[in-house]
């Protein structure tokens, strides 16, 4: 119970702020195309409470894949619904990206200032857990990157895909999105969606740490 508990105290921080500014990245590019609906609804907000998902959130702890609310889009507002669409879907990922940047220089800060003042009980307190949980959000930020990039509808990846597509075979891809989540579902839970992104994931880590 202590573990879970210390986990959940690491974890939380990162996963709220990363699954927040994904959120908050697609609306605000939506927003900047012309529709107003993010906002219209409140989901223009750095609040993560407008934007979590119960169970996206608890995924996170159980097979370390997770998700929050879909911020709502119209491409009817769109003067180029495809092409203004593919850029909308990419600002999720891509910010996520960033973050893991950011965390991954916070980290090396943090190593640096550790290793330059004297020990004392109060500066591992402070630091300690500051790194853990900087390491954790380049980790999650990653995750919620790469994952995304899937093409599986309906996250992120099919929709940059789709803006790729030419407009028919873009319509028939899309009519998959009904079974998307049973797709991730089963690749979750069958490892292969492990076996799929964590290389990457891991890979991408080792060079920003």
């Amino acid at each position: 119970m202590n573990d879970f508990i210390l986990q959940l105290i690491i974890l939380a921080p990162p996963i709220l702020l990363a699954l927040t500014v994904h959120e908050y990245a697609h609306g605000y590019v939506a927003y900047r195309f012309g529709d107003p609906t993010a906002k219209s609804l409140g989901r223009l907000t750095l609040n993560p409470l407008k934007h979590l998902d119960p169970i996206g959130t608890l995924a996170f702890f159980i097979i370390k894949i997770g998700w929050a609310k879909p911020v709502p889009v119209n491409p009817n507002y769109f003067r180029n619904p495809r092409k203004d669409m593919l850029w909308v879907a990419l600002a999720g990922p891509a910010v996520n990206f960033v973050m893991a940047i950011i965390s991954a220089l916070l980290t090396k800060i943090v190593w640096f200032i550790a290793a330059s003042i004297p020990y004392s009980p109060l500066a591992k307190a402070v630091l300690v857990p500051l790194n853990e949980v900087l390491m954790a959000s380049v980790w999650i930020n990653l995750v919620l990157c790469i994952f995304n990039f899937l093409p599986i509808p309906p996250l992120d990846g099919s929709k940059i895909l789709a803006g790729l597509l030419p407009p028919d075979l873009a319509r028939s891809y899309a009519s998959i999105e009904k079974y998307g989540f049973v797709i991730i579902m089963l690749l979750a839970f069958t490892g292969i969606l492990s076996k799929l992104i964590l290389p990457v994931i891991a890979f991408a880590r080792n060079i920003l740490l």
